[in-house]
């Protein structure tokens, strides 16, 4: 009886700990990936989509292993000037990062929302958005975002059972496609390589979220983080991969459509009831991440200024970048933006694992993912 209480309470703390980057991961991609695919590559599109998660999974490793090596040496004290410097402009890059996926989750909220009653016009989405960030605003003067903290894990539960849902719909209909005959594969747009590739390198936001366990280090210990960070990356892998493969036989129906909004018309092509619980999915985890994200920057300001600033304070200056950010980019802009963002952080957590890699081959996988991290954050376009 004794030894099994302590493996319920670290299945637990695992469970837990794995919903918070699997939560992030799913936070927009499944929405926004399949339209992004067909306009890229096509009938490739199941090649690239792997290509993707294997890129992010290498991140991924990184990451773990700054969990395990990097995490001892800063909280020795005896830290390297190099280690504790990469780190600390690390933390300040995750800012803006944040502040454009809060922005980035609202808009397609907002896609999908309006979408659904064919009112998605580009100045309705950015009113609509606008309106949930004043009002994310007005809850977190008055009454703290931390209220909104347990929507997370309802949030995922939602999201996942629906993408099944969706999963399970797409593939009965691709087994009456089969039987009635040849599939019909999207076309191979006319881009060159390097638009391929340019574009490609904008979608890594579509599989981020697991670094959110390198800052989880007050509620999980370092193993369980780690396992958790692995699980929810092979989880979602594996969940991209059969949802791209299930969309494949459906995607020339896009027809070249680009919207945020896509997936609706897919959705209502297969079943005319499949619409609705899409858009709530999308409602529901869109709005859940952004707040999520938001709290997120909110504790990073606070820390890096030392407290000198008020939490209300970090949400008025989070959200009025929000705010502007609305106005002045469209939602393939803003995706490509967060992507470069976040590789830019990716590359920052790369520096500090080169401070602290032990053996030649690590450095030499790290340096290598360093320089494609860099080029992601220079040479990222939107689709489009």
């Amino acid at each position: 009886m004794s030894s099994a209480k302590p493996r319920r309470s670290r299945f637990a703390r695992f469970i837990h700990g794995t919903t918070t980057p699997l939560a992030s991961i799913f936070g927009s991609g499944f929405l926004v990936i399949v339209s992004l695919l067909a306009d890229t590559t096509g009938p490739f599109s199941l090649f690239a989509m792997a290509a993707i998660c294997a890129v992010a999974y290498a991140v991924g490793m990184v990451i773990r292993h700054n969990i395990a090596k990097a995490e001892p040496a800063l909280t020795s004290g005896s830290a390297p000037r190099l280690l504790t410097l990469f780190e600390r402009v690390s933390d300040i890059a995750l800012i803006p990062a944040y502040i454009i996926s809060v922005t980035l989750y609202l808009r397609i909220l907002g896609s999908y929302g309006l979408g659904f009653f064919g009112v998605n016009t580009e100045y309705n989405e950015r009113m609509l958005t606008t309106a949930i960030i004043a009002f994310i605003l007005f809850i977190g003067v008055a009454k703290g975002l931390k209220m909104l903290e347990g929507l997370e894990r309802w949030s995922l539960i939602t999201t996942l059972a629906i993408i099944f849902l969706v999963i399970g719909s797409f593939a009965w209909y691709d087994a009456g496609v089969i039987a009635a005959g040849p599939v019909t594969l999207p076309p191979l747009p006319d881009h060159s390589v390097w638009e391929i590739i340019t574009v490609l390198a904008g979608t890594l936001i579509v599989v981020q979220g697991f670094e959110t366990t390198r800052y989880l280090g007050d509620e999980f210990d370092a193993e369980t983080r780690i396992e958790a960070s692995r699980n929810s990356q092979a989880i979602s892998t594996a969940v991209y991969i059969l949802f791209v493969a299930v969309s494949l036989p459906l995607m020339h129906i896009l027809g070249g459509d680009v919207s945020g909004n896509a997936l609706i018309a897919l959705a209502k092509e297969v079943a005319f009831w499949l619409a609705p619980p899409l858009v709530l999915a999308a409602v529901f985890s869109q709005f859940s991440a952004a707040t999520a994200d938001a709290i997120s920057a909110s504790g990073n300001l606070l820390e890096i200024t030392k407290h000198r600033l008020s939490a209300r304070l970090t949400y008025v200056i989070i959200c009025g970048f929000a705010i502007l950010l609305t106005w002045t980019a469209d939602t393939f802009q803003i995706l490509a933006l967060a992507s470069r963002a976040f590789a830019f952080y990716y590359f920052l957590q790369c520096l500090v694992g080169l401070e602290v890699a032990e053996k030649t081959s690590h450095r030499v996988a790290l340096a290598l993912l360093a320089a494609l991290l860099l080029f992601i954050t220079i040479f990222a376009v939107p689709v489009g």
